[in-house]
């Protein structure tokens, strides 16, 4: 076997369809977002503005998470010390979950290193410790929820994207003892639509199926205190287990489940994924629970960032570029072709100091490839209104098709 020619025969793949993944080489500007240095291409920074940060409210760079690190790293030190059994369960973790159990109406939570690892490690254990449990799951769900489905062993249901009568249709065709589990998102982040919980949870009550539901792309962004969508539509007693991240619209890093004791105690007990990690630093977990609770208490953020991300849209509308339809904060350009998204991301960067990057299939299908725009609190007009500019010349340089 020639290794080597396999591997690289792998890579030339991506090369030939235009779905190559190049990572860019950036320090963010302190207090300063969404300014930043990129190192790429050139000799020395040079200044760029991001667009496509999941750090939606710039809680990354917010004052009172900055020094509530500071505080942590000068009071404990860097690192957890080992897994949650072994020395890294931390006064910090233990105040985070019980700000987030809180923050979702649940008697528990519990803290994992990422967003990707706590929907893999509860999925997967959920589905072996119900006997002959089935899955029921939405066609565009996460990766990471898809990699704990097919992780549990168990069989799978997928149902049309947000289709009702679909899921019913799957449901009702199950033995009604048969244990279900309903896994959907809130806010699918690349076609930026949200999901209609109330009808899952009521076909879920019908049908006598658990509920999960993914908020990573919600929490901290929607809600009175940021409890993601279930906490705005009044919904969050209904599901069973919300699971949310605290990289995105919380600015730090960590994944968590809140559900009722029982459930957060048998994932704390079996979750390999959960079990025989290293804890998160209790520095990012003190930076996370001062966002938290900040977050709780202010919707200047939120507010601020839903009018950029309205703003924007009205912009590239206006313009004839083609924004995709989104009632969310988040802003998707359709490209339809990974070559030219690559193009289109490449022209910005180098020529309009201007940062996005190209989705590319697997994260979406081939032929909706898309650039897709984060807009937060600190993105203005001005701003706002250079990058239409940009995206129009660069649309008719390359030829490309406007919205009809």
């Amino acid at each position: 076997m020639d290794y080597q020619r396999v591997f690289s025969q792998a890579i030339d793949r991506l090369h030939a369809e235009g779905r190559y993944r190049v990572f860019i080489d950036i320090l963010r500007n302190k207090g300063a977002y969404p300014n930043a240095r990129c190192f790429a291409g050139h000799n020395g920074p040079k200044p760029i503005t991001v667009w496509c940060s999941n750090d939606y409210l710039a809680m990354g760079q917010h004052p009172k998470v900055i020094a509530a690190m500071e505080e942590a790293l000068h009071d404990v030190g860097a690192g957890s010390g080992g897994t949650r059994n072994i020395g890294g369960n931390t006064h910090y973790h233990i105040d985070l979950e019980n700000e987030l159990a809180d923050l979702h109406g649940k008697e528990g939570a519990l803290l994992f290193t990422s967003g990707y690892v706590s929907n893999e490690a509860t999925l997967a254990t959920l589905g072996k410790i119900l006997p002959g449990c089935i899955i029921f799951s939405d066609e565009l769900n996460h990766a990471s929820m898809i990699a704990g489905i097919r992780n549990s062993g168990c069989e799978k249901r997928v149902f049309r994207h947000n289709d009702l009568a679909h899921l019913e249709e799957l449901l009702a065709a199950e033995d009604p003892e048969t244990p279900k589990l309903i896994a959907f998102e809130s806010v699918y982040s690349m076609d930026a639509d949200i999901a209609p919980i109330a009808e899952i949870c009521d076909l879920a009550d019908k049908y006598n199926a658990l509920t999960y539901l993914d908020e990573v792309h919600a929490v901290g962004m929607y809600g009175p205190r940021g409890g993601g969508i279930s906490e705005r539509d009044e919904v969050a007693h209904r599901v069973t287990i919300i699971e949310g991240t605290l990289g995105k619209a919380f600015g730090v890093m960590g994944g968590y489940i809140a559900a009722d004791k029982m459930i957060v105690d048998v994932i704390r007990s079996y979750a390999p994924g959960f079990i025989f990690t290293t804890s998160l630093s209790p520095v990012l977990v003190a930076g996370v629970l001062a966002a938290v609770r900040h977050l709780k208490a202010s919707s200047v953020e939120r507010e601020a960032q839903q009018a950029a991300a309205a703003m924007l849209k009205t912009l590239f509308a206006d313009a004839g570029l083609p924004v995709m339809a989104s009632t969310t904060h988040i802003v998707p350009l359709m490209v339809g072709d990974p070559v030219r998204a690559k193009k289109v991301s490449d022209i910005l960067l180098a020529e309009y100091g201007v940062y996005v990057q190209p989705i590319n299939y697997p994260t979406v299908p081939r032929g909706t490839e898309r650039l897709r725009f984060t807009p937060g609190p600190a993105h203005n007009e001005a701003m706002m209104r250079e990058l239409t500019q940009a995206l129009v010349e660069i649309w008719e340089r390359l030829e490309m098709r406007k919205a009809a």
